[in-house]
């Protein structure tokens, strides 16, 4: 009997049965993850993921929040087709189950996922070519904002919103959103590609030709719970708790404003570009050290939040895509799991050895991937708090950009935007992006009622320091690295001159010197 038929067979077994066969697995050493994940019966597909239940919890908690929306906006420009539009977004809803599913509870009140019969998208249409033309763009942005923030109800459902703005004859926007609980930035990346797929083929008169699908989201989240209970779950529980310890301490950045008992913010940005120069220099060191640039920009960050808080111990939180199985890599769902990657700093640590423990505990952090981070919370039970994420309370995020399929979308020309503001997800996430020309680019997204812009951009130039003293001082230890520029100096001695003079006390700016070089490790904010 081949694999597949011995995971056909598991997938009919009783539970009861399932464990039985779980634990001869297990005797005889075979490691379940070597069997294919497989269609299930259709009494077993309604199991919510790890991840899903855990945004359902969210949820509950906050029906209005914002902050678990994805999606963007398109400007098209010329002769658009909107028949294959349309067509084009049911194909990809037939064809994914997860952009069709929404959630209810069930007679003993837990959570199902119900997948919807296929068939019932249809795109909606707002006409604004009669608003005047003054007006027209500031119609649009309030359109398109709308549509993002208006809030979702996973218990009926659609989680997929497609909405096209028609602006003028040849100029149309398409604001498209989903909730978190049935996508991911991976599955952003396939509805784009599958999509455009579909229009270039119906506007050409071709067949759409897009490969068979193994598996949907639903037959991996029941895969999934079983992998874990095969012993997964415990070999990759032992690791990280290893790694985090019995103690789940809080990251206490300082903040303009009093924190929220609530810890419901909204999202503002900051966008900034890192030096061509800095990046050939940073590049270069790291390949020196044998370790990638997301190491390196990562570094950085936790650096940066060990100046501003002293705190010994920082976590960020990373997303992975979670796609390291073939039946996944091209499936539309909530597979991104969240790593907490820590670092144990001191300011007298070089920044090269800080560079190494980078390295050591994201390669420790691959090789244990797949262990939920729900899981994780609920095995460490950290102390619970409504105003603060468990285990992590900062995130970093570093992504590659691909040449844009949109651009080649027939008779048109596409330009994407950003729409408006949602909630804040975590105090502060710093998100970098490698563009196909070479370019990296970043940006701070943070709690608005928490911090004033200009301390998020002042932050961002501390950062820049850092990486300049990572790229061309490693040996210099942390806390030696002076955040403020010439300017900032004079402005501190400024404020420290008292014009009166008295014979026996000695000014007031040179003891601001003295006490900034014996103390090194201060934070200099």
């Amino acid at each position: 009997m081949n694999k597949q038929n011995i995971a056909e067979r598991f997938a009919t077994l009783s539970p009861e049965k399932q464990k039985i066969f779980l634990s001869t697995l297990k005797e005889r050493g075979i490691d379940f993850s070597l069997l294919p994940i497989v269609q299930q019966p259709v009494e077993k597909r309604h199991t919510l993921s790890y991840a899903q239940q855990r945004h359902w919890f969210l949820w509950q908690l906050d029906p209005q929040s914002t902050a678990y929306h994805l999606g963007g906006a398109l400007r098209l420009r010329g002769k658009l087709d909107r028949a294959a539009l349309e067509e084009s977004f049911q194909t990809l809803v037939a064809r994914h189950e997860a952009l069709r599913t929404v959630f209810r509870v069930n007679a003993q009140g837990l959570p199902e996922q119900i997948i919807e019969s296929a068939g019932r998208f249809k795109l909606a249409m707002i006409d604004l070519r009669t608003v005047p033309a003054a007006q027209r763009a500031a119609r649009v942005r309030e359109e398109a904002i709308r549509i993002h923030t208006t809030p979702f109800d996973l218990t009926q459902g659609p989680l997929l919103r497609v909405v096209l703005l028609q602006v003028e004859p040849e100029e149309h926007h398409l604001v498209v959103v989903m909730h978190h609980i049935i996508s991911d930035a991976w599955s952003n990346r396939i509805i784009i590609n599958e999509f455009a797929a579909c229009y270039r083929a119906l506007c050409e008169g071709q067949p759409i030709a897009l490969p068979p699908l193994s598996i949907q989201y639903v037959d991996y989240a029941i895969w999934q719970r079983n992998w874990l209970e095969a012993g997964e779950k415990e070999r990759q529980l032992a690791y990280w708790r290893s790694q985090l310890g019995e103690t789940q301490p809080v990251l206490q950045l300082p903040t303009d404003h009093p924190r929220a008992s609530t810890g419901s913010y909204r999202a503002a940005h900051h966008d900034f570009t890192l030096p061509a120069v800095l990046m050939a220099h940073l590049q270069r060191q790291m390949q020196t050290h044998g370790v990638t640039l997301f190491m390196g920009l990562l570094t950085g960050f936790q650096a940066l939040l060990y100046r501003y808080t002293g705190q010994s111990e920082i976590r960020a939180g990373v997303p992975i895509a979670n796609r390291h199985r073939v039946e996944i890599e091209n499936l539309v769902g909530f597979f991104v799991n969240t790593q907490v990657l820590c670092n144990r700093i001191d300011g007298r640590m070089p920044l090269k050895r800080l560079l190494e423990q980078t390295r050591d505990a994201a390669l420790g952090a691959q090789t244990h991937q797949d262990l939920p981070f729900e899981q994780l919370v609920e095995a460490l039970q950290p102390e619970r708090n409504l105003n603060l994420n468990p285990l992590f309370q900062a995130m970093f995020n570093h992504l590659r950009e691909d040449d844009h399929t949109l651009a080649r979308l027939p008779g048109l020309t596409v330009e994407e935007y950003e729409l408006g503001e949602q909630g804040a997800q975590f105090e502060l996430t710093l998100d970098t992006v490698e563009r196909p020309d070479g370019r990296v680019e970043a940006r701070f997204t943070y709690a608005a009622e928490l911090f004033e812009p200009q301390t998020i951009v002042r932050m961002s130039e501390h950062y820049l320091c850092l990486l300049e003293q990572l790229a061309d001082q490693p040996g210099q230890c942390l806390g030696d690295v002076a955040f403020m520029n010439e300017k900032e100096w004079a402005q501190l001695k400024a404020w420290g001159v008292n014009e009166q003079r008295y014979a026996s006390v000695e000014p007031v700016h040179h003891l601001i010197e003295q006490q900034a070089i014996a103390r090194p490790d201060a934070t200099a904010l």
